[in-house]
């Protein structure tokens, strides 16, 4: 089991799929040595295009490709593409385009980047668009899964990202099965769901809990939308309390979508961990303290849970 940032799987998984279907064409906003689309566009140079500063072109462009029967990936880091939420939503969204967002550098992970390219609302933003897949996975074999998925996937993908290397969570025979959740680890006395970077992190907090004679199930959630409301309806049925993990804000990312299904439901507790202010430029793991995504933090918000 090794460590690499999701960003590097998914051009390295990019690059090999683009010579197993010549529809895929890849659009990049000036940043292709960061999202890695580099590694694409060094192979096949003919179906790149960099557009340069200019994200919601690229928007118009990736949808106007998908209408003509392309498989556009459009690349940016998540805060500058998702930001171009009004183009996404009428050129990609209205007309069911065939585009696949890509957002690299997602939450306060990004570390010493800084805070004006943290993206914190971009799962929010996308989730709230009828037909819009959202999907981040956890680590490096997820994200080669989940490209090779949205390459089959008809509609809209958002597929967010991490700038900072992460710890395999996965075997390297994963299967990626599109809107079911993981469950990485059994547990009956409570469940910690996570997404994206800070599943790590939540795998190392149920250690803690089990030291302390609290057996946690960890459940890596890595589509967003549609979420597993079956899992999610169980788990909120059975044991009834529920942690939810995640580099965004609190407000409209994970905690919030499994707060809509618990509501539904009618049972269970929930208890959301997430970044409740905007954040500041920082090494990442200091940044993971100081807003409440360290495994202590997390295991102890899992404590006052349990309590109630």
């Amino acid at each position: 089991m090794g460590s690499k940032a999701t960003r590097v799987a998914f051009g390295e998984a990019l690059a090999r799929l683009g010579g197993e279907n010549p529809d895929i064409v890849v659009l990049d906003a000036d940043l292709s040595k960061s999202t890695m689309t580099e590694y694409f566009a060094k192979k096949y140079p003919d179906r790149f295009f960099d557009v340069g500063i200019a994200e919601g072109n690229m928007v118009g462009i990736g949808a106007g490709l998908a209408l003509a029967g392309k498989i556009p990936f459009i690349c940016s880091f998540s805060c500058f593409v998702a930001g171009r939420f009004e183009q996404i939503r009428m050129s990609v969204g209205y007309n069911r385009a065939n585009v696949k967002i890509v957002g690299t550098h997602a939450g306060i992970g990004i570390g010493e980047d800084g805070y004006s390219q943290m993206a914190l609302e971009d799962i929010a933003a996308m989730r709230s668009l009828p037909n819009m897949a959202v999907i981040q996975p956890a680590d490096a074999v997820e994200t080669e899964r989940a490209v090779e998925y949205a390459v089959r996937h008809q509609g809209p993908v958002f597929l967010r990202l991490m700038r900072q290397k992460v710890e395999d969570v996965n075997q390297p025979d994963y299967q990626f099965h599109f809107g079911k959740g993981v469950v990485l680890r059994a547990g009956n006395h409570m469940t910690l769901m996570a997404t994206g970077g800070v599943v790590n992190n939540t795998l190392k907090a149920a250690a803690i809990l089990a030291a302390k004679g609290i057996e946690a199930q960890v459940v890596n959630i890595h589509t967003l939308k549609p979420m597993d409301r079956e899992l999610i309806g169980e788990i909120a049925l059975g044991q009834g309390k529920i942690v939810t993990v995640e580099d965004h804000g609190i407000t409209g990312g994970l905690g919030s979508a499994v707060s809509e299904i618990v509501a539904e439901v009618g049972r269970g507790q929930v208890k959301r961990v997430a970044v409740e202010d905007y954040a500041e430029s920082g090494e990442a793991e200091g940044l993971y303290r100081k807003y409440g995504l360290s495994e202590d933090n997390i295991a102890a918000k899992a404590m006052e849970l349990i309590k109630d």
